[in-house]
């Protein structure tokens, strides 16, 4: 089979590498110059690290397991890192569930209330239940308002703006049913996973291309797909990896498709290189909603920042619509405009701390899972039966995650019957 792949991020190279495995002739297209979509990587002092924060939870079967057949077992080391909270102009260690229960802002109910609402959801073993749920419903009739207000609502309102009260409960779910207070992390960074699959893909007779976007996807017998520097490509078959809209437009389907229907926000984020420590915490969870960025990352209070060159390695991140000022501004105004907040987090903050920055954002990073998201879910046959759509809008109840992209990219993969040999 000539397959073809768009996109090298997780999906794509995972599909592209199961698929070069059972001797199939595959070819990747990737319209920028890095590998991993949303996990490419830049460097500091030296080491790959994130362009947006990543880390695995102990429930991440598909990484875990695809980490350690690529060989990279050994770089995987899970920590327990702290979590706060910040919250009326002070921070609340909130990572642990002590911590949690014993939140100066909770009463003795809203404790009781807070634990038994959270342990409920971690039992609750399949979430579709909630898909006509709205979270900030459930949470305000189980958890009870006060916790609602105070954790969830600010939580939900940083990351979806005004979309917050929309958020269907199953995509809440998701996220206190997987999670785990351990988080993994590759040292030396998670481009080494996408590495190691280039490396697997093209030493089996493959190819990654980088720098072709595409712009046509037509199929009049067999896929014919072309990019933006003209060159032409056929295959037997394509998977397409971008998010819904970017396949759409390539493939010239009416506006009123299904696949121009489910929205998405963007994603901002900063790294900044400092020279000393700015918070106290790994991750600390800004509900505040006056500030202008959700949460707040020091890296390097999990991964020993002797590995960046002794930089203390911060993420200030963000997601907002692409129309928002915080997605439009010019980076260094950006920062600027942030300063006076990271000095709300630590009042002896100084601009003169971050002896370097880096600046990135994505168009299509955070979907809206409301309620009626499960019914505008594409399937992965589309209206060309040689092409497959294999995107993060398909994970529901999960929305994003190296995780779900890797089983997602095996289970489509399987799906098409290119785990078997041609031969066979």
């Amino acid at each position: 089979m000539k397959l073809g792949v768009v996109g090298a991020g997780a999906t794509g190279l995972t599909a592209a590498f199961d698929a070069v495995k059972a001797g199939h002739d595959v070819t990747v297209l990737e319209a920028s110059a890095e590998l991993g979509g949303l996990a490419a990587s830049i460097e500091v002092g030296g080491t790959p690290l994130e362009r947006f924060y990543h880390h695995s939870f102990k429930t991440d079967r598909a990484i875990i397991d695809l980490i350690t057949e690529l060989g990279l077992a050994d770089k995987l080391r899970f920590h327990s890192p702290t979590t706060g909270v910040y919250l009326d102009g002070e921070l609340h260690p909130f990572g642990t569930p002590v911590e949690m229960l014993k939140f100066p802002k909770f009463s003795m109910l809203d404790r009781l209330r807070f634990g038994a609402s959270s342990a409920a959801l971690k039992a609750v073993r399949d979430g579709s239940r909630f898909g006509s749920v709205r979270a900030l419903d459930w949470m305000r009739r189980w958890a009870g308002p006060r916790v609602t207000g105070t954790i969830w609502e600010p939580l939900l309102t940083g990351k979806f703006g005004d979309r917050a009260e929309e958020v269907s409960m199953a995509w809440l779910w998701a996220r206190i049913h997987y999670r785990t207070f351990g988080l993994g992390y590759v040292h030396g960074g998670f481009e080494q996973v996408y590495r190691a699959l280039l490396d697997a893909v093209t030493e089996r007779g493959g190819s990654v291309e980088f720098g072709k976007p595409v712009t046509s996807i037509r199929q009049p017998a067999s896929v014919e797909v072309k990019t933006a520097d003209g060159t032409a490509y056929e295959f037997d078959r394509l998977i397409v990896t971008v998010p819904q809209p970017v396949f759409a437009k390539a493939a010239d389907i009416e506006s009123d498709d299904v696949l121009w229907r489910n929205q998405y926000l963007g994603a901002t984020c900063f790294v900044l290189e400092c020279d000393r420590s700015v918070i106290p915490y790994y991750w600390l969870n800004i509900n505040d909603t006056e500030f202008p960025f959700l949460a707040v990352v020091e890296h390097t209070n999990m991964v020993d920042r002797a590995e960046y060159g002794g930089r203390h390695v911060v993420y200030v991140g963000n997601y907002v619509p692409r129309d928002d000022w915080r997605f439009t501004t010019e980076p260094s105004e950006l920062l600027s405009r942030y300063i006076p907040w990271l000095r709300k987090l630590n009042p002896d903050f100084d601009e003169s701390w971050i002896q370097d920055w880096h600046f990135s954002k994505a168009g299509f990073a955070q979907p809206v899972v409301t309620p009626e998201y499960r019914a505008l879910i594409p399937e992965h046959t589309t209206s060309m039966p040689g092409v497959t759509l294999a995107t993060m809008s398909q994970i529901y109840p999960q929305d994003r995650g190296q995780s779900y992209a890797i089983q997602m990219a095996h289970d489509v993969i399987h799906t098409l019957g290119l785990d078997q040999s041609p031969s066979a």
